[in-house]
């Protein structure tokens, strides 16, 4: 059987056009914000998209397992699992800022084999699947040439989540690349796969966070490992490193792991 075949890609970009139609109608509009036990925002749009994707899945594919932000896990031992984080940057959607996504991954053994960043304000979609290319609003998309740190630009969500040790290992580099810019969360993630970011690195990101990061960072040309420059899978720790070239990549490893 073909791990990624063409049903699951079209049936992605049914989810993602379920949910962006779900989250819409609550953007820049007096919602309440509740905070949940880790301080983090969510409100009636972050639980309406995932509502809205699981619904589909349960409709069309009920042997699926689903992990999601919000409504937990069910199934999760399945073959083919659902990852979804219906909005990845919250804080930037409660506060009119439209750098937030949806995150939708398929993963198949733990792989992430599909992977879907959708911003469904502004309409842009990537889409990346295992052994294709990564495509931007159905167009083919690469990462940027970038030679050394000192041409790169750099993204990352925030500073506070790092630790200590992982801030001092992040500004080694902030201290050497040309541009730094942060609060983009996972829109980061597809411009550095349309080439026009180099470098993101982030720590403290859950399964959601970057399972479906991983097919269209790859499927542009791009890198995406943890610090270590493993593999990254359901047991990571949440600290990733995204590079569009390869050199780069390795620089950054060998900064943070020497700091």
């Amino acid at each position: 059987m073909e791990v990624c075949p063409a049903e699951f890609v079209a049936f992605s970009n049914r989810l993602a056009d379920a949910s962006g139609d779900a989250i819409r109608p609550y953007f820049r509009q007096p919602i309440p914000v509740d905070t949940k036990p880790d301080n983090s925002p969510v409100t009636i749009a972050d639980r309406a998209g995932e509502a809205a994707i699981r619904d589909l899945i349960s409709r069309h594919y009920p042997e699926h397992g689903i992990i999601g932000e919000e409504m937990g896990r069910e199934n999760e031992d399945a073959e083919f699992v659902w990852v979804l984080d219906p909005i990845d940057g919250t804080t930037s959607f409660i506060t009119g800022r439209p750098l937030f996504g949806t995150l939708i991954a398929l993963t198949h053994g733990g792989q992430s084999v599909l992977g879907i960043i959708d911003q469904p304000i502004s309409g842009e979609r990537w889409l990346g699947a295992l052994g294709q290319d990564s495509l931007l609003n159905n167009k083919k998309i690469s990462t940027r040439d970038c030679a050394a740190l000192n041409q790169a630009a750099l993204d990352s969500t925030s500073l506070e989540y790092f630790n200590e040790i992982e801030l001092a290992a992040f500004e080694a580099i902030e201290k050497v690349v040309a541009h730094r810019r942060y609060g983009t969360d996972c829109y980061a993630y597809g411009l550095l796969a349309a080439g026009f970011v180099d470098l993101v690195i982030e720590a403290t990101l859950n399964f959601w966070d970057f399972a479906a990061l991983v097919p269209v960072i790859e499927g542009a040309g791009g890198f995406i490992s943890d610090w270590n420059g493993d593999t990254l899978g359901p047991d990571s720790d949440g600290r990733i490193v995204a590079a569009g070239d390869r050199r780069i990549h390795k620089a950054a490893l060998e900064i943070l792991n020497a700091a």
